[in-house]
């Protein structure tokens, strides 16, 4: 039975959508797109990106297990950071974490749009992305029940993907196979061929692969049972991690060179080619696209409900705060849904670097989303609070992520041109937050006076 929780939403997800859930956000295009322009770019080393950024990510999970254990909110994030740190901070990290997303949206869209091109070439690009934004639109402002049945068997469909390409990567591996084996770790240059800088300088795409990871605790709130079911989902992420990116990432650079791979082309799809296989392009096309309808999904399904939570304290349009008679908000998945629309313009005018701009720009919000709940979460300690589900290692953990995440950003205007553009654009993004936050806080401080707007 679905019960209605204070914020006006109801408790439609069960333990077995909100761990697919889990699943779905650990898993994307970074993974089965990415991996492979970063191997042709760092080569084997590559792993150590993985390796490293999944520490951090483990670090950032079992912060929001803390924090969600002791209020879980459906505002996630947005509303620990304005009880730790201040409403100026909830302000600012709610919207960058909608950048995040907005960004995220249209980088997936662009890649839904390049991958039924594969199909169908000479069907209008644009009009793909305007299908597939309606599909994932029709999906979020019809229910929460829909939202997460749909990502269930997304998440299905790429973990099975994975788990098949890791059977068969390990067959390949211990069988030496066409030359598969721990050799081409070191081969063909050494395991960092192309120098260790260019292993660093692809930590933003990395920590890209690993965006959204943080969505089971914006689910916390439409879930019911979370002291029961959080704790697992987020556990459930972590070894996730460790198996489905540093495992695959490993395999991939055992089971074929590292010359092998290219950019704008999937390392799984490179591997099943090159075993033969006729049909494993297709499936791999099918999964790509899975996995970016995916993450356009729980993109709206994330900013409408932080954007309703910024609009009921006028810190966002007030149409943002719309909720429709399913308990959905209506306001705020629109309000994202009509940015989506950008990234149709943007694949327009730069569609071979359109991808890479929108992820690097989306990365700057993952990082201050992933900042945001470590420091959080360190407050939270120093209040005194003990958890039954404690953050391994706090504080000391928190100051070594924190690192980690700066260490990203401060490398970005050092990478590619792409990276730089992002780079650039931060005070642009602190100049118009700032702005924003002047604008609320005024209106607030005349509230209070009683003077009339």
């Amino acid at each position: 039975m679905r019960t209605q929780t204070d914020e006006g939403y109801t408790h439609a997800l069960g333990n077995r959508q909100v761990q697919m859930i889990a699943i779905g956000g650990a898993i994307g295009v970074g993974l089965f797109l990415g991996a492979g322009g970063r191997l042709a770019a760092a080569g084997p080393a590559l792993v150590l990106s993985y390796a490293a950024a999944g520490l951090a990510a483990f670090f950032v999970m079992r912060a929001l297990g803390e924090l969600v254990l002791y209020r879980p909110v459906s505002g996630s994030f947005v509303e620990y950071a304005g009880e730790f740190i201040g409403p100026w901070a909830a302000f600012a990290s709610g919207w960058m974490y909608w950048v995040n997303w907005a960004f995220t949206g249209i980088a997936e869209l662009t890649a839904i749009a390049a991958y039924v091109h594969y199909w169908a070439p000479a069907f209008p690009q644009w009009t793909t992305a305007l299908i597939a934004l309606g599909f994932v639109l029709a999906v979020n402002l019809l229910s929460v029940r829909l939202f997460g049945e749909l990502e269930f068997w997304f998440a299905m469909l790429k973990v099975l993907a994975i788990t098949v390409f890791l059977a068969v990567g390990l067959v390949l591996v211990v069988f030496s196979v066409g030359g598969a084996g721990p050799h081409n770790l070191v081969a063909h240059g050494g395991f960092a061929p192309t120098g260790l800088p260019l292993v660093l300088m692809s930590l933003q795409s990395v920590v890209f692969a690993y965006a959204s990871i943080e969505l089971v605790g914006i689910a916390a709130g439409e879930t019911a049972s979370p002291r029961e079911v959080m704790p697992k989902a987020i556990n459930g992420v972590v070894w996730r991690i460790a198996i489905f990116y540093v495992g695959s990432v490993a395999l991939l650079a055992m089971v074929l060179p590292w010359t092998a791979y290219r950019a704008g082309v999937s390392p799984f799809v490179t591997v099943f080619s090159g075993l033969g296989v006729p049909w494993a392009a297709d499936a791999m096309n099918l999964v790509v696209i899975t996995a970016a309808l995916s993450s356009c999904n729980s993109g709206l399904y994330a900013t409408g409900r932080i954007l309703r939570s910024m609009a009921m304290k006028q810190e966002a349009p007030s149409f943002a705060g719309a909720l429709s008679s399913r308990h959905v908000p209506v306001g705020g998945i629109l309000f994202t849904a009509m940015t989506f629309l950008a990234g149709v313009a943007l694949f327009y005018f730069l569609p071979e670097r359109a991808f890479n701009i929108a992820t690097a720009v989306a990365s700057l919000g993952v990082i201050t989303t992933w900042g945001v709940l470590v420091h959080c979460q360190t407050r939270l300690r120093r209040s005194g609070h003990r958890s039954e589900f404690p953050m391994p290692g706090s504080p000391y953990t928190n100051w070594l992520t924190l690192g980690f995440l700066a260490l990203v950003v401060l490398l970005m205007p050092f990478a590619d041109r792409d990276q730089r553009i992002a780079f650039f654009l931060l005070p642009a993004l602190v100049a118009a937050i700032a702005a924003g936050w002047t604008v609320v806080r005024r209106r607030r401080i005349a509230d209070r006076a009683g003077i009339p707007g």
